[in-house]
């Protein structure tokens, strides 16, 4: 069976390395193919002995600083993983944020053809996909990073993040797929209970997920103590998210 590879990247002061050690714990559980799995980061320390650890590519931006990789803001630096060469790594490829709860089995994320596969934004009508969960093959879309390189503001002009950038770019190429709807739901949108019920029943996880995608606040750890980050949401503790978020 071919290898594949997952990857992951953590910069700043979000997320900590025990992200980055329950995402690859995770991803041993339900992935049965052989894999490497890495992650790319400013930071390396207190991650476990099993995940490479690589610096986050440097793309050659004109702007970039030594000290700190460009970024037009959150989310942007996700674009280094389309480099060429991207150090040794060749092939398939999944690439997952670390703020999510894998529920599932991750097999199936490799058996869809196509060129990039995403998840479908539930809120959007448009290309528009979540880059929470994506596959691609090594080198195969370096010509998103050229396009931005080469006219940084026209390039963003019309999108706010960078997966409105890279998704409307693939898409535009006609090489954009999403993943079946069912396998990945946001926790926010399929798990939490609608009001009032939200009050009194614990969040559930939906027929056919295979990832929970924490956006926003609640992250996972905020849901198993039952804060919900808007004052507005109730959320009770999630006692399910422990089996699987470790």
């Amino acid at each position: 069976m071919q290898p594949v590879n997952v990857i992951c990247i953590k910069w700043g002061q979000k997320y900590g390395s025990d992200y980055v050690n329950t995402l690859y714990s995770m991803v041993s559980r339900h992935l049965s193919r052989p894999f490497r799995f890495v992650c790319f980061t400013d930071d390396n320390d207190g991650i476990r002995d099993e995940v490479e650890v690589k610096p986050i590519p440097e793309v050659g931006f004109k702007d970039f600083d030594e000290r700190k990789p460009w970024t037009f803001g959150h989310g942007w630096l996700k674009l280094t993983v389309f480099a060429q060469p991207l150090y040794d790594l060749e092939g398939p490829t999944l690439f997952l944020d670390l703020d999510i709860v894998i529920v599932g089995s991750l097999d199936e994320f490799f058996e869809p053809e196509g060129d990039f596969l995403v998840i479908k934004e539930w809120d959007k009508s448009d290309a528009t996909g979540n880059t929470s969960v994506f596959r691609f093959n090594i080198g195969a879309h370096v010509d998103a990073i050229e396009h931005l390189k080469k006219d940084p503001v026209g390039a963003r002009k019309n999108v706010r993040n960078e997966q409105e950038y890279i998704t409307q770019y693939v898409d535009r190429q006609n090489k954009l797929k999403y993943w079946p709807a069912e396998w990945c739901r946001s926790f926010k949108r399929h798990c939490l209970r609608p009001f009032p019920l939200s009050f009194f029943q614990e969040p559930r996880i939906p027929e056919g997920a295979k990832v929970i995608i924490f956006h926003g606040r609640p992250h996972p750890d905020d849901a198993i103590a039952g804060r919900s980050g808007k004052w507005y949401r109730k959320v009770l503790p999630t006692s399910w998210i422990k089996e699987y978020w470790r």
